[in-house]
């Protein structure tokens, strides 16, 4: 299943319909905020364990433990604001953030444990659930948190979504879209 210069990490999948208005959404920060590259909408998601290459029999025995051991509920998710993450003048992400929502931690602690189980050496940072939405501050000027609160808006009212699937993706570096779903374990419903 896996070659040596292909990624793979575990996610949770947002909705289509959520993943266009979004995408929407970012089409009119594009021109006020310049980041060198703009994530493709099909591509949102929300990380849980960023696995790097993934040997096959560890890659069978995370999806084994995830197969038989998701119990967790599918559930209700709102995207509520903006960030970055990295330098203040200079970030190298710009994100949405979701609500506080213990059913998304329980998810994630769940796959994050499998894959450790399974032999994976993981991200110790503590889990900020967020959506990658551009990376890499390209703009003439500093980056400044007034265009943060000036691009907050566009969000408009709170985008709600459930929470339904969790994704195996694999990477394909040069490609646009550029993740690939390979399994789909659906939370309960």
């Amino acid at each position: 299943m896996s070659q040596s210069n292909q990624h793979y990490f575990y996610a949770l999948e947002l909705p289509v319909g959520t993943k266009q208005k979004l995408g929407e959404n970012c089409g009119e920060l594009k021109e006020t905020l310049h980041f060198k590259r703009w994530v493709h909408p099909h591509d949102y998601h929300i990380t849980f364990a960023f696995l790097g290459h993934a040997p096959d029999n560890m890659l069978a025995d995370s999806i084994k433990k995830l197969e038989s051991g998701i119990d967790s509920p599918a559930f209700t998710l709102k995207i509520r604001h903006l960030g970055v993450f990295g330098k203040s003048d200079s970030p190298r992400i710009f994100w949405a953030g979701v609500n506080e929502e213990p059913l998304l931690k329980d998810a994630r602690e769940i796959v994050y444990q499998a894959c450790i189980d399974s032999g994976f050496k993981l991200e110790t940072r503590p889990f900020k659930p967020h959506i990658t939405l551009a990376r890499k501050w390209d703009g003439d000027l500093p980056f400044t948190n007034e265009w943060l609160r000036q691009a907050d808006p566009f969000l408009g009212k709170e985008m709600e979504f459930e929470a339904k699937n969790i994704v195996l993706y694999k990477t394909h570096l040069g490609k646009e879209p550029k993740y690939e779903a390979v399994l789909k374990i659906p939370l309960q419903s």
